[in-house]
């Protein structure tokens, strides 16, 4: 009779080590959700040394989240059936190995591709975190408590991102970004095995190929055309992008309904509570990714602070997105969930606003304080959505639904890039003036992004660097008001969405 005594030793054990385990697991999330945002601030630097074309810089920045959002969903149905602790350990080698390739990037398409690699082993990493803290933590109030931590992890290390890239590139290359995830995985591999224990679904869906390529298939030419879109128009290639997308997501929904083991439940959307959760944690990242992508650029580029001073000028953000995640789980228990996640989306909508007046203005304080105001508001809507997600659905589908939630995270990181990134720097082409005393062979540089106008205008010197650089800083502000107005307009309706879809919600 020894298995009986060996089952009740390693029971407790598991028990006393969880909060250790969740500790060791907030390592592959942070990092995946840095690494979203850290490269923002390493902008300026890769455009100097890469010197890529505008929508080469935007594909730097996007094909990671689309790579990742793209396989979450696969990656976690893998996962089910090898082992989701194993898959985590193949995914924190990969990811490290790669990302010392991509620190030593020669050119601008090996980036791209080091990202797109680094997309890949991300999404390996990320499914396995939250089946595993549902694993572990088998108190319900404990387990809520564990996703608050998990999702201001998540919210709050997207906008560490700029803080942490602000004291690598003023102390080191560009490269060192990338170089952070030896540190962060390396101890990760050693103490996983200690105290993660393996987790797998013992009748797991089979791998689906064809749902693989579907998936990719509509996320891909969707970010593309919406990219292509801002910056030629509607033309032939963007209505093919488009057309592509809406079959392959057809095909795809189609697929799913009809086989009896679906790599994705679709019908899960049929929750109305669900699908606002999701669609909440969506619009919260979308703020948060897209605010970031402009305010990284004006304050270092345009107020003419340094990496590091413009890392610590978002400290005050960064702590009211973790604070306000942790804060608003008892906050929950008194007001319905429907109002906390509409009022934190409505915070959403009051930063925009405020950067719609600090953009222009310059004012560096007001865009401090607008950021702070989305700290609050996303770090709420998101602990709340993600907690929303799981519990809206039956325990046994909990795998399916932590995927949805993880690849509306980076889903949303895609768009706001995509959409307000591509629409300024739209805006930016075209409105800066090129002096006619530019080289014709830099004449596209300055053209295309506000780094490349900087780094020309160094070089020029003189009155015509200094009319360029005025231009330059004058177009890319003048696309604030377009970009922060969308925003605006975007996040009063995802208040609506909420109190809508999650009035059904318990606390």
């Amino acid at each position: 009779m020894p298995i009986a005594p060996k089952r009740r030793t390693e029971r407790p054990a598991l028990h006393d080590r969880r909060w250790l385990a969740l500790a060791a697991l907030m390592s592959p999330v942070l990092l995946v959700s840095v690494d979203n945002t850290v490269l923002s601030f390493a902008l300026p630097p890769i455009s100097a040394a890469l010197n890529p074309t505008g929508t080469q810089l935007l594909w730097i920045v996007d094909i990671y989240s689309l790579v990742l959002a793209g396989l979450l969903v696969p990656m976690g149905s893998f996962g089910d059936r090898i082992g989701r602790r194993r898959l985590l350990m193949i995914g924190a080698t990969g990811f490290t190995v790669i990302s010392v390739a991509a620190a030593f990037a020669p050119s601008a398409a090996w980036l791209i591709t080091a990202r797109a690699a680094m997309g890949l082993f991300g999404s390996v990493l990320m499914p396995a975190t939250l089946s595993l803290i549902r694993n572990i933590f088998i108190d319900p109030n404990e387990r809520r408590k564990a996703i608050a931590i998990w999702a201001s992890g998540f919210s709050g290390g997207a906008a560490l991102g700029p803080i942490v890239g602000g004291f690598l590139l003023e102390h080191f290359y560009w490269g060192s970004i990338f170089l952070m995830a030896v540190p962060m995985l390396v101890p990760f591999l050693i103490f996983a095995r200690l105290l993660i224990p393996e987790s797998r679904d013992p009748h797991p869906s089979p791998i689906d190929i064809t749902s693989i390529v579907l998936v990719m298939a509509t996320m891909t030419p969707l970010v593309y055309g919406i990219k292509s879109f801002a910056s030629h128009g509607l033309g032939t290639a963007v209505i093919i992008c488009f057309a592509v997308t809406v079959l392959a997501g057809v095909w795809f929904v189609r697929r799913q309904l009809r086989r009896p083991d679906p790599m994705l439940d679709v019908r899960l959307f049929t929750n109305s509570v669900f699908s606002g959760a999701v669609g909440s944690n969506l619009l919260s990242v979308f703020s948060l990714v897209g605010f970031l992508y402009f305010v990284s650029q004006h304050l270092q580029l345009i107020s003419g602070m340094t990496p590091m001073e413009a890392g610590v000028a978002l400290i005050p953000g960064l702590g009211a997105t973790i604070v306000a995640g942790l804060a608003v789980v008892p906050v929950v228990r008194r007001f319905k969930p429907a109002h906390v996640v509409a009022t934190g989306l409505f915070l959403n909508a009051i930063g925009f606003g405020v950067m719609f007046f600090a953009g222009p203005a310059g004012s560096d304080a007001g865009l401090i304080l607008a950021f702070v105001i989305l700290g609050i508001g996303i770090g709420s809507a998101e602990t709340i959505s993600n907690d929303l997600i799981l519990d809206a659905v039956p325990a046994h589908k909990a795998g399916s639904a932590s995927a949805i939630s993880e690849t509306a995270y980076e889903t949303g990181a895609v768009l706001g890039t995509a959409v307000l990134g591509s629409i300024l720097n739209a805006t930016y082409r075209a409105n800066v003036s090129i002096p006619v005393e530019v080289p014709e062979a830099s004449r596209d540089a300055a053209r295309e992004t506000l780094g490349g106008a900087t780094d020309v205008a160094a070089h020029l010197g003189g009155p015509a660097g200094e009319s360029l650089l005025h231009s330059a800083r004058a177009a890319f502000d003048s696309g604030v008001g377009i970009t922060s107005g969308m925003g605006v307009v975007l996040m009063l309706g995802a208040v609506l969405m909420a109190l809508r879809t999650l009035r059904d919600a318990k606390s």
